[in-house]
């Protein structure tokens, strides 16, 4: 049995307080999907299994005990610890850490708030929240927030579809694979894009 079936049996048996831990063990292990365990839990709801607002309340619950976990990384980890790991990393620059740091700062309370509802981001932004050190008060409150917005849509779209509550992982499943789409297309442009700039830095020294 494979950790999806596991947490999918898990949720059928315990109710809500199993759709909880799927959930926190989503934030934990990004590749785990939430669009396919929220509707589950709002068929689930459907059926009689646990109630509606209990699916909701109980998975935001696990949103943010998952995204405490990562905070936590995230501070042990700490700013000068990543930046020693970045500055060993090739094609990376300590300009790149501070810019990144820098608009972190600007947008952080809204970056956590908008990350919960974008598909593996919404369980990345808790650690440099931790690294920055925000506020707990407020990164609980908008962590609980985003998370309560992105639950309750997936786990309503469970409920009211029934038995097709699998066609919620499909069409958000496609949003999931051009947001990493586009990560990836990132990271094949920041690649390039350094190497050839260091291709024309090491001819002009040679010239």
């Amino acid at each position: 049995m494979n950790l999806v079936d596991w947490v999918t049996d898990l949720m059928h048996v315990a109710g809500a307080p199993g759709a909880a831990l799927a959930i926190a063990l989503e934030n934990l292990f990004p590749p785990l999907p939430s669009e396919f365990f929220l509707p589950l839990a709002g068929f689930t709801a459907a059926q009689g299994k646990m109630s509606l607002l209990d699916a909701i309340l109980w998975t935001t619950a696990g949103s943010v005990a998952g995204a405490l976990v990562l905070y936590w990384i995230g501070a042990v980890l700490g700013r000068d610890r990543v930046r020693r790991i970045a500055a060993r990393m090739p094609l990376v620059r300590l300009s790149d850490v501070d810019k990144t740091e820098a608009w972190f700062l600007r947008n952080g309370y809204r970056a956590v708030f908008f990350g919960r509802m974008i598909p593996v981001f919404r369980s990345l932004i808790s650690i440099p929240a931790g690294i920055e050190r925000m506020r707990m008060a407020p990164f609980l409150a908008y962590t609980a927030a985003g998370s309560l917005l992105w639950n309750t849509a997936l786990i309503l779209a469970g409920y009211l579809l029934g038995d097709n509550w699998h066609l919620v992982e499909q069409y958000v499943g496609i949003g999931s694979k051009v947001v990493l789409g586009l990560a990836a297309a990132a990271v094949v442009f920041f690649v390039v894009s350094r190497l050839s700039a260091a291709r024309k830095a090491e001819a002009e020294t040679r010239s």
